[in-house]
């Protein structure tokens, strides 16, 4: 192997070691090598960084800058060991991530779309889509976690599901309605259910293997077309990932209408598996009803009354 590909592989090695995954990193610093590989050089150079970040030709600020992070942090390791490679300065493509303006699901459009697998092949394929629906927008878990469930993860006595390995390898214990755990149990026990030995998901396809994102994805688009839900600007488009912003966004809803919202927002971000609670308060700016609500107690408080 190069000079350039030794030295990634050490890299990923250490910071595997330290507890990074470096599966992304993996992939996109092993295509800047190549490109690198190609031009003839053994060292990170600052150009030919710039040039393989710009790729593709008009790719959106946001992905040219990660992919230049990647590359920046990885010649940061190699220049500590050689002092030849160079570091991308950091003011090199900056971009700020922006947050996709979420599309709130009503109550109606949730059932609309539970109604809809009826339009999928196979009674057992409606209901697996059907169960992942309802699971997702009753519990507002990551669609991630939600195909990576086992049967083990799901406790019916205990009223809960598991998630083993959410976001940045955390786990966490989820409690369900009594709806949902009779839901769930009725799902696991159809007599049209796939068995093959050694398949522990709780969510399955009809040939017995694990859900993919990769055919959720194009699936829950076919139910949105079905259903006429349609995206409400530019920036706001219905996805599966919205129907955990709904969750959220309908819990703290509830709050304000029945109590303190306050003592229940450090729960709720228990509860979705958020890192940092920020993450949790951001969905106040989400929805016109929260900020109208948030609004209104201000104006309590201000006045004396709250």
């Amino acid at each position: 192997m190069s000079h350039l590909r030794n030295a990634l592989a050490d890299y990923l090695t250490l910071r595997r070691a330290l507890g990074y995954k470096m599966d992304k990193a993996e992939r996109l610093v092993g295509q800047f090598v190549t490109f690198a590989e190609d031009r003839g050089e053994t060292h990170v150079r600052t150009e030919t960084a710039l040039a393989w970040a710009n790729l593709p030709a008009g790719a959106a600020p946001i992905w040219t800058s990660r992919r230049l992070a990647e590359v920046r942090l990885f010649a940061r390791h190699l220049h500590a060991l050689d002092g030849v490679s160079e570091v991308p300065p950091d003011d090199l493509l900056p971009a700020r991530g922006r947050r996709a303006t979420p599309y709130l699901y009503t109550s109606h459009e949730i059932a609309e779309l539970m109604r809809a697998t009826e339009i999928l092949r196979g009674s057992y394929v409606q209901a697996t889509y059907r169960t992942l629906i309802g699971l997702l927008a009753a519990t507002g878990m990551r669609i991630g976690e939600a195909i990576g469930l086992d049967r083990d993860d799901f406790d019916a006595d205990g009223g809960l599901v598991i998630i083993r390995h959410g976001k940045f390898d955390k786990a966490r214990a989820l409690p369900l309605h009594p709806t949902t755990v009779a839901a769930l149990q009725d799902y696991l026990i159809r007599d049209d259910r796939p068995n093959p030995a050694g398949m522990p998901a709780l969510l399955i396809s009809a040939t017995g293997k694990r859900l993919r994102y990769t055919v959720v994805q194009p699936t829950f688009k076919k139910l949105l077309h079905h259903c006429g839900i349609t995206p409400r600007s530019a920036a706001c488009r219905p996805r599966i990932h919205d129907l955990r912003h709904s969750f959220a966004v309908s819990t703290i809803v509830d709050d304000y209408r029945t109590g303190d919202p306050s003592s229940r927002l450090a729960i709720l971000s228990t509860y979705l598996g958020h890192a940092d609670p920020g993450d949790t308060y951001w969905y106040l700016s989400a929805a016109p009803e929260l900020l109208g609500l948030a609004g209104e107690r201000l104006e309590r408080h201000l006045a004396g009354d709250a």
